[in-house]
C-alpha cells in the first residue's frame, strides 16, 4: 500500500472468534484460526468485509464470530496463500504483516453467508486438510 495520503482511506478487517477491544493488538505467534499448525509468523487481514466474514465464520471454536476494523502497524504485503495460489491480482484484497494489527473498532452489523454456502466452504477446507494441503505460509 502506498504511504501517500489520499482523499479516500482503505479500511482493513480481521474476522475471528477472539474477543478483542479497541486498542488491542493482533500479533504473530498464535495458532491460525483455520488450521492446526505451528504458531503463525504473520497476521492476516483483508480490505473486504466479505473476506472478513469468511474469516469469522470459518474460525475454529464455538465463541461468537467477530469482525474487527484493524490498522496495520508496519509494512504489509499481499497474502500469497490467496493471491498467488487462488486469486491472481488480489481481488479479495487479502494481506499479511509480521507487525501487529491494532483493533480500531468492532463491526457489529453484518450478515453471514447462507448455511449451504458455508457448509460447502467447510467441506472444501476439510478436503484440503485430508490431502495435507491446508498449509498457511
Amino acid at each position: 500500500m502506498s504511504a501517500i495520503a489520499s482523499m479516500f482511506s482503505q479500511s482493513f478487517f480481521h474476522g475471528t472468534k477472539a474477543d478483542l477491544k479497541p486498542g488491542d493488538l493482533i500479533a504473530v505467534g498464535y495458532q491460525s484460526n483455520f488450521a492446526e499448525a505451528k504458531p503463525l509468523s504473520w497476521v492476516y487481514f483483508t480490505g473486504t468485509l466479505d473476506a472478513a466474514i469468511w474469516g469469522a465464520e470459518l474460525a475454529a471454536g464455538s465463541k461468537q464470530e467477530r469482525i474487527y476494523v484493524v490498522e496495520p502497524t508496519g509494512p504489509i504485503e499481499n497474502d500469497p496463500n490467496l493471491t498467488d495460489k487462488k486469486f491472481p491480482g488480489n481481488p479479495t484484497l487479502s494481506y499479511r504483516s509480521r507487525d501487529p494489527l491494532r483493533v480500531i473498532a468492532e463491526v457489529t452489523k453484518w450478515q453471514g453467508h447462507p448455511p449451504d454456502r458455508l457448509q460447502q466452504m467447510k467441506d472444501g477446507l476439510a478436503r484440503l486438510k485430508e490431502e495435507g494441503a491446508d498449509i498457511i505460509d
